[in-house]
């Protein structure tokens, strides 16, 4: 039994143009210093170029589509058994597998030097959509890590 309070959910916040809680997140991963406007405008415009010239695919469906191929489905994590640390590989929640894919997203556009963000999240986003770039590779990299040490998968508590 749980010695806790209940965890009080909030309730999602929506952006103003897409009206999707999604958006809303990625918008406060590109935020810093509390300059809201700024990171909306970096999002709008990134989403939007996101749209290549002939293709009239939704913009949203090209960020949904990034996100699911970036999400981490494992993940280890230490844990001292013993005198020893362990790489324990645990599922990750759905709510950190979101976290993590925007934050990979967003910290590998930041990390694209002489180029502005705007772009670098636009080439970003597309490349996750496509199953290329550094933020698939990352997943890609959690994954090898959690296979190697699936041996201490006795581990999860």
């Amino acid at each position: 039994m749980s010695r806790r309070r209940r965890v009080i959910h909030k309730t999602e916040k929506l952006d103003g143009r897409y009206h999707s809680p999604v958006v809303a997140r990625l918008i406060s991963t590109v935020m810093k210093s509390g300059k809201k406007s700024l990171a909306e405008r970096i999002v709008y415009t990134a989403i939007e170029e996101t749209r290549t010239g002939t293709d009239a695919v939704d913009p949203l469906e090209v960020l949904n589509k990034a996100l699911d191929n970036v999400k981490p489905r494992l993940e280890v994590k230490s844990r001292r058994v013993g005198g020893a640390t362990y790489q324990v590989p645990m599922e990750v929640p759905p709510g950190r597998q979101m976290a993590l894919a925007m934050r990979w997203i967003v910290g590998y556009a930041q990390a694209r030097k002489n180029v502005p963000l705007v772009k670098a999240l636009a080439s970003e986003l597309k490349e996750a959509a496509n199953g290329q770039g550094n933020a698939i590779k990352k997943r890609d990299d959690t994954h090898k890590m959690a296979q190697a040490n699936r041996a201490f998968a006795h581990f999860r508590f």
